[in-house]
């Protein structure tokens, strides 16, 4: 097991950058009004938040307040990234664990869940079925266990590229799993990987021990701190971080995740590509402590805090959480969700109706079909969004910022949006959804001023429509 004392493992820039007595002072302070409205201007003029600012937000609780928060929030993912939603769905690949995480069914001490890890032409069936459903982005999921190494991950993700289903593919294929060294990070970004997520889980020492075991690899605290930024020294310029909240106090959990995207911000120049925020789920042979249960009031907030304090990251909603909480807190601060969800081993393809509680990590609370979330996005007036675009063309990590930190990002993924929603209509929506998607296509192109942008843009939905031509992306 790897520490800060093994410098010779760690990044550049290794160092424990969670100082919890800084971080508890700050929660502490009362509510400064002035404070407050200093951080919203902030935020309001797209700028990210240092970790006091956050803890100025942290700090609102009246409901005027509080409403301010969620106004603010909804205004400036309005203005930075439109009314898209981008969709994906998580595919299983094993379960296997050498860990013993006191919250997951696939720790090491639990003989109720069912071990497996897919064979190759598993891999194919489940990615298949995917597919012709109509997703084009998927994250692949691994336990963490010697088997799954880099190379292992890494043959996983050329073969999900090189599945071709109809006129569908997978065009993005991002990873969570353990965290690795410099050559293994090397290792999956030459296969091709998007985004590679390692969440620290809890960003909390004590607790971090207590729910981890110090006897495992995922008992290094340090390490897995460093793991992404060793990620970006190895050429991964798109990272994704993540708390799992209801493990210790949701502020102190935010403050984590905002000094985590600032540090890295700091030494590479570019912050995480997305923040995922999961609360704790039961789960098969898991006895949960709700000491630190965040509720559905403290679970908007964090969502609003965490969208003003990093305007241009990616924030991932997933299906965890119910539907009709997911459609409140999409508002005001979400970017991507999951779609048509399983999370048993083999679920795509082997699941009934029911999700198989021996085979999953824990329990979701959006069971619907993709279709069924298309139809519910486009008629809260939302764009679908399968877009690669940017992953193909090089705009990723710092050149990504470029073109998002002045206001571009609209203007690139909006047509983009369309077109990978109009794939989507044509060829695996229902009749009720493609009406839906239809009349919302039309309202967009309403909106977008005359020019040859929106001249090509129509040829290209006019393309997609009457021709075999697909992932035609500006």
């Amino acid at each position: 097991m790897t520490s800060l004392s093994d410098t010779t493992k760690l990044s550049a820039s290794a160092r424990d950058f969670i100082d919890e007595g800084f971080f508890h002072g700050l929660i502490a302070q009362p509510f400064d009004r002035g404070a407050f409205r200093e951080a919203l201007a902030k935020s309001m003029a797209k700028e990210a938040l240092s970790v006091e600012e956050t803890a100025a937000l942290l700090a609102a609780e009246g409901a005027d307040e509080v409403e301010t928060l969620f106004d603010s929030a909804r205004r400036l993912k309005r203005d930075v990234y439109g009314n898209r939603i981008v969709l994906f769905a998580p595919l299983y690949l094993g379960n296997e664990c050498v860990n013993d995480c006191a919250y997951c069914a696939f720790r090491r001490s639990n003989r109720e869940v069912v071990r497996r890890t897919l064979a190759p032409e598993d891999i194919r069936a489940q990615v298949e079925v995917l597919v012709d459903k109509g997703h084009k982005r998927l994250i692949l999921v691994f336990g963490e266990h010697p088997r799954y190494d880099a190379e292992f991950i890494g043959r996983c993700v050329r073969q999900v590229y090189a599945i071709r289903s109809g006129h569908g593919e997978i065009r993005r294929v991002n990873i969570n799993a353990a965290p690795l060294d410099h050559e293994g990070f090397a290792t999956v970004k030459e296969a091709g990987i998007g985004t590679y997520q390692v969440f620290q889980e809890t960003y909390h020492h004590g607790t971090y021990r207590a729910v981890h075991g110090q006897n495992t690899r995922k008992g290094d605290y340090s390490w897995r701190l460093d793991a992404l930024a060793r990620a970006m020294e190895a050429g991964c310029d798109d990272v994704g971080i993540g708390a799992l909240f209801g493990l210790y106090d949701w502020r102190f959990e935010t403050l984590g995740l905002v000094a985590h995207a600032l540090h890295l911000q700091k030494h590479y120049g570019v912050g995480p590509h997305t923040i995922s925020f999961p609360r704790l789920r039961p789960a098969q042979g898991v006895s949960l402590d709700d000491t630190y249960k965040v509720g559905d009031p403290e679970f908007k907030r964090l969502v609003a805090i965490l969208r003003l304090a990093v305007p241009y990251t990616g924030m991932i909603l997933t299906a965890r959480e119910p539907p009709a909480l997911r459609r409140e807190v999409m508002a005001f601060g979400v970017s991507q969700i999951d779609a048509g969800t399983r999370i048993e081993l083999g679920g795509y393809t082997e699941g009934g109706p029911e999700q198989a509680v021996d085979r999953e990590q824990f329990h979701i609370g959006d069971v619907r079909p993709l279709d069924d979330v298309m139809r519910d996005l486009l008629t809260d007036g939302y764009i679908p969004s399968f877009c690669t675009a940017c992953y193909r063309l090089g705009r990723t990590g710092e050149h990504f910022m470029e073109f998002a930190i002045p206001g571009f990002i609209q203007n690139l993924c909006t047509p983009n949006a369309l077109t990978t929603l109009h794939e989507y209509l044509v060829d695996y929506a229902s009749p009720e959804t493609r009406e839906a998607g239809r009349r919302l296509i039309r309202d967009e192109l309403a909106k977008l001023p005359e020019g040859p942008r929106k001249t090509e843009l129509i040829d290209r939905l006019r393309r997609i429509e009457e021709t075999e031509e697909r992932d035609l992306y500006l």
